[in-house]
């Protein structure tokens, strides 16, 4: 039997691409069980790097690695997230959703497992990176799941459910992460993302998804291509989220791996521009329309990363996870409303005043935030929070139903789309971060600067401000120096013993 031959389907039945799910009739309770399964399916794809992303400071110190080290578990998970895209659709198309599903899974599950037994950073990352493959299957696994819960007539809606609910991982993660920390340290986090993992696997081999068509869709020109794009988006990952650690211009690595990445990346782009049937379609891609889609993206998630800014701020205003736990249970109300009401208004001809709407609820918010002073708490910022929150998930369901209509025009695309909304989306919210965490970088180390250019031991007020600071931090300063330099006292980042400190 030929399994790549084409099945018979009645016409509500007929899957809508290659690779996907048949949509055959349901009953209530099943479609109820579908949709909860999608629910659970896509929360676990996001939960897993949204917990390490909330708690990087706490699983620096369980590694004993520097900060600028700790911050490869993120890009390591958004670069095997982005890259594994160009195979995972055909993957689909020609080993089936069975296989698909089971086999991703599983990995997650040992992947997961894993980390409890990671206990440096090399493997720590490997496992971040196999989380980011897995998780780039889970999205779409979970997409296709809530799929099945809606009719032919509200299946609009059902995407944006199922582009949406994985969006609700890092709110989640933000109000009960400190409370699994406190059960088992870092052991914690990973023993809850395992048991939401072996919980998807049942799930999902209770409850099966119908069958799909079968095709060939692999050629050897696509590993190649793969071979030459997935390093280099790797390199471009690894520069946008360490730049502003490192510093830009003063880590030579990162100039030679933005070398890297423009090399590989041309060659990949040219490869694919010359192919009869590409990978990528180049062509597609540059209209006007996916070049207007893939910017309206991009920018929105450098806009989004404002609301990350704010958590940024608070911190460093002395505030953990604890303390805002208010917070982000309206953040995470926000979302949720966000995801409901833009599946409730959602149709082709409303689209632009969606995503006009959305914006608008933006811009309010990120101006609110824009008022922040050091005495700002977290009750000053629940409504710019919730309207941010609120927006981002608004947004992000009619943008994916905006550039998925030409891929049912021409589902050859299909893989190019996936690429081009993946890349935008992460790459847009490492870029929105090293823009907002540089800008800050800057404008502190000027702050800074002013601060200290007008202190002097000379001045009564100053000297003995200093030697009661110095009093109750003696205890904790190996430097008796430190404790009396107005430059450490301020600047706090260990410049007396470096001979760095602006008070020598």
């Amino acid at each position: 039997m030929d399994v790549y031959a084409p099945q018979t389907w009645l016409p509500h039945e007929r899957p809508l691409l290659p690779g996907s799910p048949s949509t055959p009739l349901h009953s209530t309770p099943r479609r109820i069980a579908y949709l909860l399964v999608g629910f659970i399916v896509a929360i676990t794809g996001g939960l897993g790097n949204a917990l390490v992303t909330v708690n990087l400071l706490y699983a620096q110190g369980s590694l004993g690695v520097f900060q600028a080290e700790i911050q490869w578990l993120p890009a390591a998970y958004v670069m095997a997230n982005v890259s594994m895209n160009l195979l995972l659709v055909k993957f689909r198309q020609q080993f089936g959703l069975r296989l698909f599903t089971e086999l991703f899974l599983g990995l997650y599950a040992l992947v997961t497992l894993a980390h409890l037994f990671v206990h440096g950073l090399a493997s720590a990352i490997a496992v971040r990176a196999a989380h980011g493959i897995s998780g780039a299957a889970l999205t779409v696994l979970g997409l296709y799941y809530v799929l099945q819960a809606f009719p032919a007539q509200h299946r609009l809606k059902g995407v944006v459910l199922g582009v949406g609910f994985a969006q609700l991982a890092l709110p989640l993660a933000r109000i009960f992460s400190s409370d699994l920390l406190r059960i088992a340290e870092w052991r914690g986090l990973y023993s809850f993302e395992l048991g939401m993992a072996l919980l998807s696997l049942g799930c999902v081999l209770m409850l099966k998804l119908p069958p799909g068509d079968r095709v060939k869709a692999f050629e050897k020109l696509d590993f190649l291509t793969f071979a030459l794009f997935a390093p280099g988006v790797a390199l471009l990952c690894a520069v946008l989220a360490l730049g502003r650690t490192v510093w830009w211009f003063e880590a030579p690595w990162i100039g030679w791996s933005l070398v890297g990445a423009i090399i590989l990346g041309t060659a990949a782009v040219i490869i694919e521009h010359n192919r009869s049937n590409p990978l990528l379609n180049i062509r597609w891609l540059t209209t006007a329309n996916m070049t207007r889609l893939a910017l309206s993206v991009l920018l929105i998630r450098v806009v989004q990363s404002e609301a990350g800014g704010s958590v940024g701020f608070l911190q460093a205003m002395g505030l953990n996870n604890d303390q805002m736990d208010t917070l982000w249970l309206i953040v995470l109300l926000g979302s949720f409303l966000g995801i409901v009401t833009s599946a409730l208004f959602i149709s082709p001809a409303r689209i632009q005043e969606m995503l006009m709407f959305s914006l608008a609820l933006m811009a309010i918010g990120a101006f609110m935030d824009s008022r922040a002073t050091s005495l700002t708490r977290p009750e000053q910022m629940y409504l710019s929070q919730f309207l941010l929150a609120y927006s981002g998930t608004f947004f992000i369901g009619p943008i994916f139903v905006s550039g998925f209509g030409a891929v049912i025009a021409q589902p050859r695309n299909l893989i190019s789309f996936s690429l081009m909304f993946s890349m935008t989306q992460n790459l847009g919210s490492l870029l929105g971060s090293a823009l907002i965490g540089t800008l800050q970088s800057v404008r502190e180390k000027f702050h800074s600067s002013q601060l200290v250019e007008e202190l002097t031991l000379l001045d009564p007020l100053v000297a003995a401000r200093i030697q009661g600071s110095g009093a109750a931090l003696g205890g904790a300063l190996s430097d008796p120096g430190a404790a009396q330099c107005p430059g450490c006292g301020i600047a706090g980042r260990g410049g007396h013993a470096r001979g760095e400190c602006a008070g020598l």
